[in-house]
C-alpha cells in the first residue's frame, strides 16, 4: 500500500499543454544562425525559379534585338518546304534565219469532247471521257525567201513596179497551255486502276493533238490567208510609194 505522504506526489511530470499564446510565440521565434554558418537565402526555391525565368526573358529580348539590327540571319522553320532546281542549262541546237513576213494572226478556241468506252461494259467500270478547252493561235505569213529572179519588175521610167510573191501560208498551230485546260474528266474504275499500275503519259498529248488539228482546220476556213495577202499588198505599196514609185502592183503565185 502507498504511504499517505506519497499519495499527493505525482509519479512523473506531464508536459504542459500548449496554449494559443505559446503557439504564437513559437511561430515568431527564429533561430539565430550559428557562428560560421551562412544564413539561408530568403524566398527559397520560388525566388530561384523567378531568377531563371527572368534570365531567360532577358536572353530572348537580347536575341530579338540583335536580329532586328540585321546582325543575325532570320529564324527559319526547320521543317519548311524547299525546292531544288537541278535542271541543266539550255543547249542551243540550231539557229535559222527567217525571212517570213507575218501578215495576219488568228486566235482560236476549241472544245474537244472525246469518249472511249467498250460495248456492253458499264461506264463506271470502263469509260474514258475528257472535255478539253483548247486555245491557240495560227500565223499567216509570206515567205520572202521564195522570191526568185525576175519577181520584181521596174518600168523604164522608174514610176511603176510589179512584184510577184508566193502565196501566203499558214504556220503551225501554237497551243497556248496557259489558256487551255481540262474542263471535266470521267474515268471508270478499271481506267483508274490502270493509271495506278501503268499509266499513260501520252494520254494528254493525244488530246492536245486533237485540239491543234481542229484549230488548224478552222484557220484554213477562216480566210486568214486572204487577210495576209491584203495586208502584205498594202505594206509593199506604202513602202515603194515612199521610195518614189507611183504605181505598185502586187500579185501572188498559185500555192
Amino acid at each position: 500500500m502507498a504511504r499517505d505522504g506519497d499519495t499527493q506526489q505525482p509519479t512523473r511530470e506531464f508536459p504542459e499543454y500548449p496554449t494559443s499564446e505559446s503557439l504564437h510565440d513559437r511561430a515568431d521565434y527564429r533561430h539565430d544562425p550559428e557562428p560560421g554558418v551562412p544564413a539561408p537565402a530568403g524566398g527559397g526555391p520560388g525566388r530561384g525559379l523567378l531568377w531563371v525565368l527572368g534570365a531567360a526573358a532577358l536572353v530572348v529580348v537580347a536575341l530579338l534585338g540583335v536580329q532586328a539590327t540585321g546582325l543575325l540571319p532570320d529564324f527559319r522553320n526547320p521543317f519548311a518546304k524547299e525546292q531544288t532546281d537541278r535542271s541543266q542549262p539550255p543547249l542551243l541546237q540550231s539557229i535559222r534565219d527567217l525571212s517570213r513576213y507575218v501578215a495576219a494572226e488568228g486566235n482560236f478556241q476549241v472544245v474537244v469532247d472525246v469518249q472511249k468506252d467498250r460495248r456492253n461494259v458499264p461506264d463506271f467500270l470502263l469509260n474514258e471521257r475528257t472535255l478539253f478547252v483548247g486555245a491557240g493561235r495560227v500565223e499567216a505569213y509570206v515567205d520572202f525567201a521564195k522570191i526568185g529572179d525576175g519577181a520584181v519588175v521596174v518600168s523604164d521610167d522608174g514610176k511603176s513596179a510589179e512584184i510577184k510573191l508566193p502565196a501566203p501560208q499558214l504556220g503551225e498551230t501554237d497551243l497556248n497551255m496557259d489558256k487551255s485546260y481540262v474542263f471535266a474528266e470521267e474515268r471508270g474504275l478499271i481506267n483508274r486502276l490502270n493509271d495506278l499500275v501503268a499509266g499513260d503519259p501520252n494520254r494528254q498529248q493525244q488530246i492536245y493533238k486533237l485540239a491543234e488539228d481542229r484549230i488548224t482546220a478552222a484557220a484554213r476556213d477562216s480566210g486568214l490567208t486572204a487577210r495576209a495577202q491584203e495586208n502584205t499588198r498594202k505594206m509593199l505599196e506604202g513602202l515603194l510609194r515612199s521610195l518614189g514609185y507611183q504605181k505598185v502592183t502586187v500579185t501572188y503565185t498559185a500555192p
